[in-house]
């Protein structure tokens, strides 16, 4: 030490730190979309700049699609991925024949890139100067010097060919410091400072492989995959057909899960299409992560995501009974097989429906639900990142004390608001800590957790009492 005749202060970095909530209403999707460089992860806020990044909800493309209707539940944040690769996932079309009419002719597919548009002989048409064609391929006759009332136009050009997008492509990979898909996400903390919590991964998800990484990735992150059945369109399932889905005979892979990190979901939803001027059917995962971003944002994240209104939906594809009194209801019984499904009910719109995590029915118990579930994962990563100035400090009785009670105060934030129950508690007990294991640099802390669980079944013991009839009889003036 050196020579010092006079005073000096020297920073102490112990005691109590704060801990802050990892960020939960956060979305991650790997998908396709028409614009956007390939491989990047994106940080969306709003439809805005999802339109701007990602380009229209065009056909095929699950990106712009799921965006839009995360957006129309309000949720705040979004972590996408862009796989579409324009050189080689896409089919040539050659010489496909329009009709002007009015001005206007429609392609059959959404254009990739700029058509080549010609009478069908010598003649090449100038876009811009002749003619528009927008995302949707809306062509609009600009000069009818060239092109005239009733002319048919000869038009080249690629479209999405979903049969060149492989499972592996969405998985990603991870190679010269470079990674794909889903692999990207595990940059995401250290690229914008929270990992996504919630995964979804709209049709891809339906596949075998994609399912088993999801479930991978939902571990890793701590994060809760939702995981769609095929549409009955394809399958021709019904409610009953679902069901069985869980049992080993099973096909549908993502099904075949006891996961705690895992929302099964059926069946596809209802949507008007202003493209098509239609209505379509959609995978239900993009409005389950948009309504359980913003019931995060509106009242927590220990709130379960059941019975919440979907907006911006017109029906189901397959129509189910639902009664919230009825065990013999489809959405009972699909929630009974440990899939969330959707609740119709008079003036009640159509809700969100199911608790339970794909654990349920093989587990039981608080675990088996998703708000538990998630509540206990918040908890556990927001200690655990907020121990790094702990760590590599001599060990003294006042870092045990200063760790115990930053934990600690932490739990009694969240007991005061609701997300845990009193008696949650950090403890360090000398039994888990003898003088070997100190002596070696290691503390063992113990956290006791209990989220509320949500009140899924209320029940009423009704009876009839005859005595109240003798209060009947003597109120009763002689």
């Amino acid at each position: 030490m050196s020579f010092l005749h006079g005073v000096e202060t020297i920073e102490i970095e112990t005691g109590v730190r704060p801990i802050s909530t990892v960020r939960t209403g956060v979305i991650g999707i790997p998908g396709i979309a028409p614009i956007g460089a390939p491989n990047e992860l994106k940080l969306i806020t709003n439809l805005r700049q999802a339109k701007t990044e990602f380009g229209d909800p065009l056909p095929g493309f699950t990106i712009p699609q799921a965006l839009e209707q995360i957006f129309a539940q309000g949720a705040g944040a979004v972590l996408a991925v862009n796989i579409f690769n324009s050189s080689e996932m896409v089919a040539e079309v050659a010489d496909e024949e329009i009709t002007v009419i009015n001005g206007r002719a429609k392609l059959a597919n959404a254009p990739i890139g700029a058509p080549v548009v010609t009478d069908g002989a010598s003649t090449t048409y100038t876009a811009g100067t002749d003619y528009s064609i927008d995302a949707y391929g809306n062509l609009k006759v600009l000069s009818f010097d060239n092109i005239t009332e009733g002319d048919t136009l000869s038009v080249t050009y690629d479209r999405l060919d979903l049969t060149a997008i492989d499972d592996a492509d969405v998985i990603g990979t991870v190679s010269a410091n470079a990674r794909t898909g889903f692999k990207l996400f595990e940059t995401a903390q250290a690229q914008v400072g929270f990992s996504p919590k919630i995964l979804i991964c709209p049709t891809f998800c339906e596949e075998a492989a994609v399912a088993a990484e999801m479930i991978t990735q939902a571990e890793a992150l701590r994060a809760t995959a939702l995981i769609d059945a095929p549409s009955a369109t394809s399958t021709g399932d019904g409610p009953s057909d679902v069901i069985a889905e869980r049992g080993v005979s099973g096909t549908y892979a993502g099904f075949q899960t006891a996961s705690r990190n895992v929302m099964l979901l059926w069946p596809y939803l209802k949507r008007y299409d202003f493209a098509a001027d239609a209505t379509v059917i959609t995978p239900p995962s993009p409005y389950f992560a948009g309504v359980m971003a913003a019931s995060d944002r509106e009242r927590g994240f220990w709130f379960s995501p059941s019975n919440r209104a979907i907006q911006n939906i017109l029906g189901v594809e397959v129509e189910l009974t639902s009664a919230i009194n009825d065990p013999d209801s489809d959405a009972n019984l699909l929630n009974a097989a440990g899939i969330s499904t959707v609740f119709t009910g008079f003036g009640a719109g159509i809700r969100t429906w199911g608790n339970r995590n794909a654990s349920f029915p093989v587990e039981s118990g608080p675990k088996t639900f998703v708000s538990v579930r998630r509540v206990q994962q918040v908890v556990d990563e927001s200690v655990e990142l907020a121990m790094l100035p702990f760590v590599d400090q001599p060990i003294t009785a006042a870092i045990i004390d200063a760790i115990r009670e930053t934990v600690n105060g932490y739990i009694r934030s969240l007991i005061q608001r609701g997300a845990l129950l009193p008696g949650s508690r950090c403890d360090f007990i000398p039994e888990d800590n003898p003088p070997t294991q100190i002596a070696d640099g290691q503390l063992v802390f113990q956290n006791t957790l209990m989220p509320p669980t949500p009140a899924e079944r209320i029940t009423f013991q009704s009876r009839i009492d005859i005595n109240l009839l003798a209060a009947l009889a003597a109120s009763i003036q002689q």
